[in-house]
């Protein structure tokens, strides 16, 4: 169950549903099936492609996966996405995903990942959010159960920092909508 990704990478895919009609790369292991043809994977690469939303993914991975629902690790780099679609909130096995190198532009997008208690690492570094201030202290405060963020260790001291970045932060809120 193990074995190498499903890569549907570099496939010029613009739909999720698109890569139904592909056959997935072949790398150094070659993915096993099963007696229905599904492969035996918990990981599926779907980077370096046109992909703007998420419809459809689910049915991609029925289609693909004997076990779609230990869906593991997901790469959806540098594709065309501007938000983080809740269905990736469904993906409650989902430990590692890839973000990075798309159009994300609102930060508070992360947040809706903290549903996934198994997420240890994320990467979105290449969006736009990567520029806006507090950015990697939300992204730890959102998701505290991170190991790795954009390729880097998330330390306790890091840890510690967001908190109060954070505390400060909703305080510095909290204060402005009084005076309003």
């Amino acid at each position: 169950m193990y074995g190498p990704p499903v890569d549907l990478s570099f496939k010029d895919i613009s739909r999720v549903t698109g890569a139904l009609s592909e056959a997935p790369r072949c790398g150094v292991r070659p993915c096993q099936t099963n007696s229905k043809g599904k492969y035996l994977s918990c990981s599926l690469r779907l980077s370096y492609n046109s992909i703007a939303d998420l419809s459809g993914l689910h049915h991609a991975l029925d289609h693909f996966l004997a076990q779609p629902l230990k869906l593991g690790w997901l790469d959806l780099s540098f594709n065309k996405l501007m938000s983080i679609d809740l269905v990736l909130c469904e993906l409650t096995e989902l430990r590692v995903l890839y973000l990075h190198g798309n159009a994300i532009w609102n930060l508070s997008e992360v947040d809706k990942l903290g549903r996934l208690q198994r997420l240890h690492t994320i990467t979105l570094h290449g969006n736009a959010i990567e520029t806006e201030k507090g950015y990697r202290n939300h992204v730890i405060c959102a998701l505290p159960q991170l190991k790795t963020m954009d390729f880097s260790t998330v330390t306790r001291e890091q840890r510690v920092l967001a908190n109060v970045w954070r505390h400060c932060n909703n305080r510095h809120k909290n204060t402005e909508a009084s005076l309003q």
